[in-house]
């Protein structure tokens, strides 16, 4: 039997790789995951049957281009809810009062106050946006907390912002619904809607 095959975002280290392989544990699937520098480069993948199933969190700035792009052969066939890493703003312990900030921008934008930095610099993931704070590209970046916890010589905790519990989507190549509702009535919303119903 072969593996069930999953795309998403890398490099390696991004919320999306970690959080496609919670998902597939969750499913006890035997399945490998391919990460992918762009969602245009997964779509050839996927389009081309080299992966099965794609994996996108719903925040991402390509999630409605992708969503709306050949609907006809891609289908979203499940959705889930997942935190992600924990994320914290880290400065550079030599810089007195960072400026500029690198973030996955708009994504990440309204997650803490950055109002006091000068220049907002967008970046396609986290690692790319932690590797650009390591350069010397940027003061400060909103990137994983752990981050600090392998380079607390270099880097401090200017802020620690949490994790949000993200929207995921996953892509498929077989319809799951035919002009129906595909939700669950056991889900852990359902039974908030009846405990409300019965107060």
């Amino acid at each position: 039997m072969s593996k069930i095959r999953f795309g998403t975002l890398g490099p390696s280290g991004t919320n999306h790789e970690y959080v496609a392989r919670r998902y597939i544990k969750f499913h006890e699937l035997d399945a490998d995951v391919r990460l992918f520098d762009n969602f245009d480069d997964a779509l050839v993948a996927f389009d081309g049957q080299e992966i099965d199933y794609l994996i996108q969190c719903a925040v991402h700035p390509d999630t409605p281009r992708v969503m709306g792009s050949n609907f006809r052969e891609r289908f979203v066939v499940d959705t889930f809810i997942s935190p992600s890493h924990t994320l914290a703003i880290l400065t550079r312990k030599e810089v007195v009062k960072p400026e500029t900030i690198s973030l996955v921008s708009p994504a990440t934008d309204d997650y803490a106050d950055l109002s006091a930095y000068s220049m907002l610099m967008p970046a396609v993931s986290i690692p790319l946006a932690f590797d650009r704070l390591m350069k010397g590209e940027c003061d400060s970046a909103l990137v994983y907390h752990y981050y600090f916890d392998s380079n607390p010589d270099e880097l401090r905790v200017d802020a620690t912002i949490g994790s949000p519990d993200d929207a995921w989507i996953v892509y498929g190549k077989q319809r799951v619904g035919e002009g129906e509702i595909v939700a669950a009535r056991d889900s852990a919303v359902s039974k908030q809607f009846a405990q409300m119903q019965r107060s």
